[in-house]
């Protein structure tokens, strides 16, 4: 029709143009911002609600072997028998100690070293988990109780670990707790018969029993 605009095929609007490009900014931007407030929330897990600890020895061995790294957290955690804890104690050191929970307030242990036997409460404990029976008596006259927020604490390796049986650790006040451990993260290099360290063992990571 006479007095119409003639239209070029192809040719786009300079406002689409513009549409796009803010279409695609914005979604940068969102992913950006995705990008950060995960790595926020993620510091601010490890910071408030987990936490990577070196083991440190082998008085765990074998459920924890020197230089494994572990996953702790005391998020709403109460301690209980059997458990394994991350302690920090000002008799023993600034070092963090990993041992596990035999016995908490309130319950009387006591050690047969002849037998190697463990008793809370009268009864014998099994305990699979130990490398060996318990005849190291350290400084322990038992049997004893346990105090108000208080932990009694052993090592698994039981002839080769200094715990609640040694008066330079004793009772452990449930406020040393820093935290459960709750799995192996990364396994130490496995020592050859020579002492030279070399693969992991990686189907070790998991949870700790």
């Amino acid at each position: 029709m006479e007095g119409e605009p003639e239209k070029v095929q192809g040719e786009q609007p300079q406002g689409g143009k513009d549409k796009k490009k803010d279409s695609g900014k914005m979604e940068l931007y969102d992913w950006i911002q995705c990008v950060v407030v995960a790595l926020v929330a993620g510091i601010l897990v490890f910071m408030f609600f987990v936490r990577v600890v070196n083991v440190k020895g082998n008085s765990m061995y074998p459920t924890l072997h020197d230089e494994d790294k572990i996953l702790t957290s005391n998020f709403l955690y109460t301690p209980k028998p059997g458990d394994v804890v991350v302690v920090q104690t000002d008799s023993y050191g600034p070092e963090p100690l990993v041992k596990r929970v035999i016995a908490v307030e309130g319950q009387t242990v006591d050690i047969d070293f002849d037998l190697g036997v463990v008793y809370v409460d009268g009864v014998a404990l099994d305990e699979p988990y130990v490398a060996s029976p318990t005849t190291v008596r350290e400084d322990f006259e038992g049997p004893v109780t346990v105090p108000e927020g208080c932990l009694f604490l052993m090592g698994d390796n039981r002839n080769r670990s200094t715990d609640s049986r040694t008066s330079s650790i004793g009772m452990v006040d449930t406020r040393c707790v820093i935290g459960r451990v709750l799995m192996i993260v990364f396994p130490s290099e496995i020592t050859d018969s020579f002492g030279t360290r070399g693969r992991r063992d990686l189907s070790r990571i998991g949870s700790v029993d």
